[in-house]
């Protein structure tokens, strides 16, 4: 099953600013999500409402939604480690 990812505001920013490099590292790990949504790195982060998971790339996260009802996976935020949760 492949998954439709959404990118929200705030990534969609984060990747116009980022650099040529970083950019397309992200935008491979965002696409390897497309076929695996819980990767072996991925992890819930809890004390959340929603199910929140989050994918490490370096020093920065990508914290995403998964909606299996629609089949998207919705990008929410992209920031480096300190600033993201």
């Amino acid at each position: 099953m492949t998954f439709n990812v959404k990118l929200d505001n705030q990534p969609e920013k984060f990747l116009k600013k980022a650099d040529r490099v970083l950019k397309e590292r992200i935008c491979a790990k965002i696409t390897s999500l497309q076929n695996d949504p819980f990767p072996h790195d991925s992890k819930r982060i809890v004390n959340r409402e929603e199910k929140i998971f989050r994918i490490r790339i370096g020093g920065y996260r990508i914290l995403y939604v998964v909606y299996f009802e629609e089949n998207i996976i919705l990008i929410s935020k992209i920031d480096r480690r300190e600033r993201v949760y």
